[in-house]
Parts: structure tokens; C-alpha cells; sequence
């Protein structure tokens, strides 16, 4: 048997044990050693397939201790059209909030505010290069965990002197006050994508070699885009959701 096919069968089977619950939160999985005795396996083989149920988030590795099964991370991301409702805005529960109410995690958040030249969205937004911007660059954590990276760009000329250039905006978030400003939200368009992550995502998500989901939204009003918001994901502990009607 190859390398490659014998780290795989090591990551398989102890993939099943974690799945079947013979391997439970908490529980430590067995030495490099013992693995290599009994899949007859170099160590190199056996780090890999630790290293794959790692990029996975099944395991954690504590240096110097062992590897331990991991907690669940998968944060469901509700379908767009309920999260984004003015019903959820109203009752201050869009977004993120609506996640942690519907899956029973504590929701928080770190935000920074900025302004730049419009440059390369200026074209999205239909706005001269040299308009500013309003940034709201946002850390996304539940249980105390980043489990998202958020940045929103709005127009300054309609968030100027608003709560919408405040790190607090208020109940029901930045449509709310969209909304307040006279912006009613007529669409949104979210296209998604993978990539591997930069060295700052990396760190912030603790990653190892797993890629990142990658959602980026328009936001209207009417004709108007009013905001784009780019989001990273880390691939091992977020699930995205969409339904639709047949036609």
C-alpha cells in the first residue's frame, strides 16, 4: 500500500471512531507510536493523517501532550433571505444574531471604522475613485471563537454623520439604519467562492491547511448598490444554507 493511500486509511478509520462516538469530545486519540504499531505505518504517514483530521477541525493537537478530539465548529449560516429579513431586523436578530439565537451560541464581536478612496469599488457603487468610503471591518466570534471576518463598504455620502460611521450602529444593524436614512432595501446578489487563507487568516482562525469560504454581497436600493460586504469563512467550522421555490 502506498503512503498516500495508508494516511488515508489511518485518517478513515479513526474519522469513523470520532463519527460513531467511540472517540468522544475530549478524548485523547492514541500516540504517534501506538498508531504506527498498528497500521505498520512510518510516522510521517501517521502525522499526515493526523494533520488531515486537523485541516478538518476533528482534532486538536496540544504540543507536547497529544491529539484530542475537537469540539463541533460548524456555525450554520441561516438561508440570506431569513437572516437579511426586515421581520429579523425588527426584532434585532438579523445576520449574526439570528445564527446565535437559532443555534444557542454566544454572539460577539470586535469592529473598527475607517474611511478610504472608493478605487477599485468605485464602479460597483457608481461613484467617482476619489469618493470616500465608510469601512466597517468586523471580527465575527461565537463562543469567544472567530468564525468570520466581515467587511462592509457603504458610500460616505450616505453614512456620513450617521450611526453608520459608529462602532455601535444600533438595533437591527447597518440596514436598519439604511433604512432610517430613507434607503429601503429592495435586493441583495451573494456570490460565493473557496481560496486558501492569507497568513492573517490563518492566524485569527487557527487554521491549518484548510481553505476559507469566501461570500461577498451587493446590497440595493432600487438602482443603487448601498453597501458590499466581503466575508471569510474558515471552511472547517462554518456550513452555508440556501433554499428556494421549485419553478
Amino acid at each position: 500500500m502506498s503512503a498516500a493511500a495508508k494516511y488515508q486509511e489511518i485518517a478513515a478509520t479513526l474519522r469513523g471512531q470520532i463519527d460513531r462516538g467511540e472517540l468522544s469530545v475530549g478524548d485523547q486519540l492514541p500516540t504517534e507510536q501506538a498508531l504506527q504499531e498498528r497500521f505498520d505505518a512510518s510516522r510521517t504517514t501517521v502525522r499526515q493523517a493526523l494533520k488531515e483530521l486537523r485541516d478538518a477541525g476533528l482534532v486538536q493537537m496540544r504540543h507536547g501532550v497529544g491529539v484530542f478530539v475537537a469540539p463541533p465548529k460548524v456555525v450554520r449560516r441561516l438561508d440570506s433571505r431569513e437572516r437579511l429579513s426586515k421581520a429579523r431586523r425588527d426584532a434585532n436578530k438579523a445576520a449574526f444574531l439570528a445564527e446565535a439565537d437559532a443555534q444557542g451560541f454566544t454572539p460577539s464581536s470586535s469592529v473598527k471604522v475607517w474611511f478610504e478612496p472608493a478605487q477599485d469599488f468605485a464602479e460597483l457603487f457608481g461613484i467617482e475613485e476619489g469618493s470616500e468610503l465608510c469601512v466597517r471591518d468586523r471580527v465575527m466570534r461565537a463562543d469567544g471563537e472567530p468564525v468570520m471576518l466581515a467587511v462592509s463598504r457603504l458610500p460616505r455620502e450616505i453614512t456620513r454623520g450617521t450611526a453608520l460611521e459608529e462602532v455601535e450602529t444600533g438595533p437591527g444593524g447597518v440596514l436598519a439604519r439604511l433604512e432610517e436614512q430613507g434607503f429601503e432595501i429592495t435586493g441583495h446578489e451573494e456570490i460565493v467562492s473557496a481560496r486558501m487563507p492569507d497568513a492573517n487568516e490563518r492566524q485569527i482562525f487557527g487554521l491549518g491547511g484548510g481553505p476559507v469560504l469566501v461570500v461577498r454581497r451587493r446590497t440595493w436600493s432600487g438602482d443603487r448598490v448601498v453597501e458590499v460586504n466581503d466575508m471569510v469563512m474558515p471552511g472547517e467550522s462554518y456550513e452555508l444554507r440556501y433554499a428556494w421555490d421549485a419553478v
